[in-house]
């Protein structure tokens, strides 16, 4: 099991650059990967994107790839523009005659007037000289990221089965305190029919006509089965692990509906109770399971 969190970085270095890479994860229904990548690698987007669908199955996933000089080597050289010094220093000298200014331009002066030094970069990163590098640093990046989400998740799977064994509990109880609700429903029955009709003659038949009635209508039982159906699916999910995060949300939508039926159904405040517990547990498996891949 993963958890969609995660974080992954990577470089590496070829004769004239350094790559970086960054690859961060969050919480997302479906699977959204977002590239930021230079200019002139944008043709390697969709190789990229390939990797990370194959890496992982849902979040939000962001990659960002930086490019830097190696250290002590700059992204390209200078060159003076020798011509365009020497009519700045002439034109200097003879407004210098003119004006009866003593000395001369320096070198100081001439190197900041615009267009004396020039700095030719480097060709850019061609796609086929860049993509070793992205690929193997990628796919590190990644490595990380996985790494990571699996630890996280290896938290939740324990977190969720602590969840689940507390809902069994409750289920269990549920199914402990039903039979005895349905004999409290009918002796209740039974006295309210006696209090009701001092005195007169009563058809056992009709009383327990409308008791079987009454327990048709208050019978939990199929519910109570289909919960422990849903709850060793759970324990099968969290067991096999893998991107099992849209399957857990849908079994807890369903076992939030056999609560739902349950609580609409029962008579008993102890069953009432636990339908209570069973719902604050399936609100906090469910927030869990919005972290799960």
């Amino acid at each position: 099991m993963r958890s969609m969190t995660g974080y992954g970085r990577s470089e590496a270095s070829g004769s004239r650059l350094c790559l970086g890479i960054e690859v961060k994860s969050v919480n997302h229904r479906h699977l959204d990967v977002a590239i930021k990548l230079p200019r002139t690698l944008s043709a390697l987007e969709a190789d990229m994107r390939r990797l990370v669908q194959s890496a992982v199955q849902r979040g939000r996933i962001d990659v960002a790839v930086n490019l830097s000089p190696l250290p002590g080597r700059p992204l390209g050289s200078l060159s003076v523009d020798l011509a365009l010094a020497r009519e700045y220093a002439d034109t200097a000298r003879q407004l210098g005659d003119e004006l009866g200014l003593v000395g001369g331009p320096t070198v100081t002066w001439l190197l900041e007037q615009p267009g004396i030094v020039q700095k030719e970069a480097e060709p850019p990163l061609a796609p086929e000289e860049a993509w070793p590098l992205l690929d193997g640093a990628l796919r590190q990046a990644l490595s990380e990221l996985v790494k990571r989400r699996e630890v996280e998740g290896e938290a939740l799977r324990k977190d969720l089965e602590g969840l689940s064994a507390d809902l069994r509990a409750q289920v269990d109880l549920i199914g402990e305190r039903a039979p005895l609700s349905v004999e409290r429903r009918t002796a209740r029955l039974r006295e309210r029919i006696q209090a009701l009709s001092a005195g007169v003659a009563i058809d056992q038949a009709r009383i327990a006509t409308e008791v079987a009635v009454w327990a048709e209508k208050t019978d939990i039982s199929e519910e109570l089965a289909r919960l422990r159906a849903h709850l060793a699916q759970l324990g099968v999910l969290l067991g096999d692990g893998g991107a099992v995060g849209r399957t857990l949300d849908f079994l807890i939508q369903e076992m939030n509906r056999e609560a739902n039926t349950v609580a609409s159904k029962a008579d008993d405040l102890e069953i009432s109770q636990a339908v209570i517990a069973v719902k604050s547990i399936l609100e906090k498996l469910r927030e869990q399971t919005q972290n799960v891949e």
